[in-house]
């Protein structure tokens, strides 16, 4: 596919995708969510680990309010349920880990896209910001889904109502992202970040993420049930058989990821 607004690159098993709107701080537009979901998908067939990450000194601004004549004519739901729906069900559906480098603001739409990914990876002058109250909306593209779970309701709220500017540092402390690193480590951590994912036990971290989401569903005893099936099938991956073997001949393992 010819991307026209970002960038996708694969290499020793990483995928990288760029927001590539940095004059806008790369707000998502029409075009931009449908190149988004399209490139995730692709992604998945190329490597085996998946980087979002945006050019220039932002993340993402969110929702681009220049996109279309009249923002404030715009169907809100249609425009939800059929752009940003598709774009954020590929990266959390996403088959492979997948890791959100938020290099800098991530602010409305863009803070939630980051949030969707397994893993965020902040540089400590990223900051994330629930914008949406603003300018008279609530959080969405996901908002209301991942914060209750990642930081509380107590502090959700807090970030929705006020919309505050949420730094990394506190991001991390909260709960709400991974980790951070100074500005100037940034990218060798989360590059290193997915060199461990790449190399790692694909399917076993794909049914990690489907246990994590689960229990906060299930009864103890579905849980364990769960646990019971897909560990089962982890026990028939070939990268089971090498990571005891290389356990019992006292090496590192050599993932295949199948």
């Amino acid at each position: 596919m010819d991307y026209q607004t970002i960038t996708l690159s694969a290499d020793d098993g990483i995928a990288v995708l760029t927001l590539n709107r940095p004059a806008v701080m790369n707000a998502l537009n029409r075009q931009m969510r449908a190149e988004i979901a399209a490139a995730v998908t692709a992604a998945e067939g190329m490597a085996r680990v998946l980087v979002l990450t945006g050019a220039g000194p932002a993340f993402c601004s969110g929702q681009d309010l220049a996109d279309g004549n009249n923002a404030a004519a715009l169907d809100l739901e249609t425009v939800l349920r059929d752009e940003y729906v598709p774009m954020l069900r590929a990266i959390f559906d996403c088959r492979i880990p997948t890791i959100a480098a938020v290099n800098g603001a991530a602010a409305g739409a863009g803070a939630n896209l980051a949030l969707a990914a397994d893993v965020v990876i902040a540089s400590e002058t990223a900051y994330f910001v629930q914008a949406f109250t603003r300018i008279g909306l609530i959080p969405d593209a996901g908002g209301t889904y991942w914060l209750p779970r990642q930081i509380g309701s107590a502090r959700a709220m807090g970030a929705a109502l006020f919309a505050d500017k949420i730094m990394a540092r506190q991001a991390a402390d909260w709960g709400m992202i991974y980790e951070t690193a100074p500005a100037a480590e940034f990218d060798a951590l989360w590059r290193a970040r997915a060199a461990h994912l790449a190399k790692g036990p694909t399917a076993a971290y794909r049914h990690v993420k489907a246990a994590l989401r689960a229990s906060f569903e299930n009864t103890l005893d579905a849980q364990l049930a769960l646990e019971a099936r897909l560990q089962r099938e982890c026990g028939l991956t070939h990268d089971f058989k090498e990571g005891v073997a290389a356990f019992l001949e006292k090496r590192p393992a050599r993932y295949e990821g199948r």
